[in-house]
């Protein structure tokens, strides 16, 4: 793997290919500003037909190109990173794809888990929990070779998803850690390398060469550049996982204990400074890898999506009344509502009361309080430490601050930027990185006090005993 960033001149504008599990988003970020001066977005949506649920690269790949066009003509681009969400790869040939991009939420590969099971890395080695469906890329690429054999050998190359978008934007081929330290099975975090599975099924032949994500993979490819109006050649940063670009500016120039919420789909706690003997593969902890290649002791619940659920509409930020009137009654969700996952994996989520009897107001405060109960619970599972920053769609809910505030005695603060992911993923490029935080905005609800105690004593009881009874 390239360790050394190649050297380049400090790029002002920053385009940057965001690629989430929900959304698909181009943000060009100025350095000069420090600030995100144009953004588009688009729902990702997953395409059921064919051989299985995959991504519709097609679909991406035409919005990101007339994005970077009106982009180009609105602002100007002087450089572009990419970031997406885990869990994902592509295996290409020399005419493009060979298979679709797996939806790491098809179920397919769960059919294969025995045989699976008994190839997989240790914990000890992979530092990354079994997981359904495809969470585990090593799964992905196990059950395409048994069930799509033929197109399988035909695949000259595997590379993880923000490289993908990297070859399609320069065609140059990489693989890098932090997608590869995402639960994939496929990286061994302390040795810095891939894992014994990959030799184990012969995959060393695959595996696109391994480069930092600072690296500068090539510029963009001239029939791209011409369709986009780009008038000069523009350099295209490797990139990495969307989480750990959300953690980059946080690391960059201090590695004292801290703690990072990398939130949106997904709720990833980063315990910066932790160790990495408190995971436990059965609450859904794992060591991610920072664009640095250190491990990072992480855990994660499907917040953002449980979220969605709980609020089942557009959330309306409570008053202070009904935030009383939650507290006092007992108005909760117990987990989980994303079987498999988070910090109880096999439990059943259920709620006190009919949710069909409540507020839109009253669901979205008992929703906050929830992902804010189950964020604590993640903390102490890590036994995180240091100051609380809040990344992403989460940073904005006052409510779930003040909660998670109450809940660990720590100050909660969030990003001064308003796309952590973007935002750090402009960070591969050289320009002043010292990220700026500030305390969490409370909202208008009420400050927290022994009500709110109460209310969590009651929820880890029903968290325990799977039983969320009505106060």
């Amino acid at each position: 793997m390239t360790t050394a960033r190649t050297a380049a001149p400090a790029p002002r504008r920053i385009a940057v290919v965001d690629v989430g599990k929900t959304n698909v988003k181009l943000v060009v970020v100025d350095a000069a500003e420090r600030d995100e001066i144009w953004v588009r977005t688009t729902p990702n949506v997953v395409l059921r037909n064919g051989r299985y649920p995959h991504a519709d690269v097609a679909a991406i790949e035409a919005f990101l190109c007339d994005a970077l066009a009106d982009a180009t003509a609105a602002v100007g681009i002087d450089a572009v990173s990419i970031t997406t969400h885990g869990a994902t790869g592509a295996l290409i040939g020399p005419d493009g794809l060979v298979l679709p991009v797996l939806d790491y939420e098809y179920d397919g590969p769960d059919a294969l888990d025995a045989e699976y099971a008994r190839i997989r890395p240790a914990f000890a080695e992979s530092y990354a929990p079994r997981l359904p469906g495809g969470l585990n890329l090593g799964a992905q690429l196990f059950w395409q070779a048994r069930c799509f054999p033929e197109a399988f050998a035909r695949a000259s190359n595997f590379v993880t998803y923000p490289q993908f978008w990297a070859w399609r934007l320069t065609g140059v081929a990489a693989t890098e850690p932090t997608s590869l330290g995402c639960h994939t099975d496929l990286w061994a975090p302390e040795r810095r390398r891939f894992s014994s599975l990959v030799g184990r099924m012969g995959w060393d032949r695959l595996m696109a060469p391994l480069r930092s994500a600072f690296d500068i993979l090539g510029t963009v490819r001239p029939d791209v550049a011409e369709r986009v109006g780009l008038g000069r050649a523009v350099p295209v940063a490797c990139g990495l996982h969307d989480s750990n670009a959300s953690l980059l500016p946080y690391i960059q120039a201090r590695r004292e204990p801290r703690t990072i919420l990398s939130t949106g789909t997904w709720i990833i706690a980063f315990a910066v400074g932790g160790a990495l003997d408190r995971l436990d593969p059965g609450r859904d902890m794992l060591a991610n890898v920072d664009a640095y290649g250190q491990p990072v002791p992480s855990a994660r619940f499907m917040g953002g999506r449980e979220f969605d659920h709980l609020t089942a509409g557009p959330p309306v930020e409570p008053d202070p009344a009904t935030l009383a009137s939650v507290l006092a009654r007992g108005v909760m969700a117990r987990p989980g509502f994303a079987r498999g996952s988070g910090p109880f994996p096999d439990a059943v989520g259920g709620w006190s009361h009919d949710p069909d009897s409540l507020t839109a107001a009253e669901r979205t405060a008992a929703a906050s309080l929830y992902a804010a109960l189950m964020t604590a619970t993640c903390l102490d599972l890590l036994d995180a430490a240091g100051p609380i920053t809040v990344e992403g769609p989460f940073a904005r809910n006052g409510l779930y601050g003040a909660a998670l505030a109450r809940l660990t005695g720590r100050p909660v603060q969030t990003s001064a930027h308003r796309t952590g992911t973007s935002f750090g993923a402009a960070c591969l490029f050289p320009w002043a990185r010292a990220n700026d935080t500030r305390p969490m905005d409370p909202g208008h609800g009420v400050p927290l006090g022994s009500a709110f105690d109460s209310y969590a004593a009651r929820w880890r009881s029903a968290a325990s005993t799977g039983r969320a009874e009505a106060g």
